[in-house]
């Protein structure tokens, strides 16, 4: 931008050190928590209060810790999900079909061995949960994998494939639990058949064995994206297609890689959500809000930078503020929708970082042989 002699532009920052890094992402929060000081004022409530209702009851609560590492594993997987196809410069917007499609896989394996009667199981116990999650694995990679093959073979957006692939998904789960469909509780009160106790995922401390499978995964996919060869022709797609292919990699089965790596964690967050969280054990009716809720881990992804250790701290603040601020606003009767509200400045603010991150503001002078005489009289005919 150009005012009088001075020109406003940005520039690529030549290098970043780690302590930059950390401030950046210090001060995003920081200016989120202040922007988020109008929504509290608005309805006449302290700030002091609001603040100790929302980080006291996500983070020191018994009942709120337990919420937040709940919400905090499913986010993790989500994004994984978009993480690793964005590596390979590939968008997963599915995340939300993904999620319903491990959730269907999964309880379609009880349903089909006649496991959800606790006097009917087919197999044993321990042998039916290990088959709902590779169920549900295998359903999300093939929901994803769609997307990745019509990409790389036909080049079809894969942004406007996953999007439509979360509509087909939402409604055929609205299909297999709403009144006479095949996954119908018997109370038919618009949600599926609760799982046995004899199926619920092991717990560890109060939280699910998929905690494990989560915190896992983030070292296994720094290491992969670091230290293997796999890793670098996946960062090598991302960053120059062109020069990748000249290198001999392919990018049809890339593309399908990454997509059905992608589509198998956003289903294991479906299967943590509806079949390993206490209290949960079924397919509620209001599945797309947590079907939307995913789009969290997207935001997660773009701060972390690739990182998938990276997403872990950022993740659990985003779960701890959801259920704080949910938590707050029936405690302090806080306007509806506070605790969107307050993710949404917090991706604000960190999207904002994420661009001064990259790039810095500079202010220069432009030099007089570069400013033109600007025209004051109209050309002649």
């Amino acid at each position: 931008m150009r005012l009088g002699r001075y020109a406003l532009t940005l520039e690529p920052r030549p290098a970043r050190s780690a302590i930059f890094t950390v401030l950046t992402a210090v001060v995003a929060i920081l200016l989120a928590l202040a922007l988020s000081s109008f929504l509290f004022l608005s309805s006449d409530t302290r700030l002091i209060d609001a603040y100790r209702a929302v980080f006291s009851y996500a983070f020191f609560n018994p009942h709120g810790v337990l919420a937040t590492a709940h919400r905090s594993i499913y986010l993790l997987f989500c994004t994984y999900a978009f993480l690793v196809p964005l590596r390979a410069g590939l968008w997963n917007i599915g995340l939300p079909g993904q999620v319903y499609a491990g959730g269907l896989a999964a309880f379609a394996v009880p349903f089909v061995l006649r496991g959800h009667d606790p006097q009917t199981l087919a197999l044993p116990p321990g042998l039916l949960i290990v088959l709902m999650v590779a169920a549900a694995a295998a359903a999300g990679a093939v929901t994803g994998g769609f997307a990745g093959i019509l990409r790389a073979k036909l080049q079809v957006n894969e942004i406007l494939v996953t999007m439509m692939l979360n509509s087909i998904l939402f409604w055929l789960v609205a299909y297999m639990i709403k009144e006479g469909g095949p996954f119908m509780s018997a109370t038919g009160e618009g949600e599926s058949f609760g799982l046995p106790s004899s199926l619920h995922a092991p717990l560890l401390l109060g939280v699910p064995v998929t905690a494990v499978l989560a915190l896992c995964a983030a070292g296994l996919l720094d290491l992969l994206f670091a230290k293997t060869a796999l890793g670098y022709r996946i960062r090598a797609f991302g960053e120059n297609p062109a020069a990748a292919r000249y290198g001999g990699i392919i990018p049809v089965a890339l593309s399908l890689l990454v997509f059905l790596l992608g589509g198998a964690f956003a289903a294991l967050a479906g299967y943590h959500y509806f079949a390993a969280v206490p209290g949960v054990y079924k397919i509620p009716g209001n599945y797309g809000y947590y079907g939307d809720l995913g789009f969290y881990g997207i935001i997660a992804a773009l701060i972390a930078r690739g990182s998938s250790l990276g997403a872990v701290p950022i993740v659990v603040l985003f779960a701890g503020l959801s259920v704080g601020a949910r938590f707050a606003q029936g405690e302090l009767r806080l306007p509806f929708g506070v605790d969107y509200a307050l993710l949404g400045l917090l991706m604000m603010t960190f999207v904002a970082s994420h661009v001064l991150y990259h790039f810095r503001v500079a202010w220069r002078r432009i030099p007089s042989e570069a400013l033109q005489p600007v025209p004051t009289e109209l050309p002649e005919g």
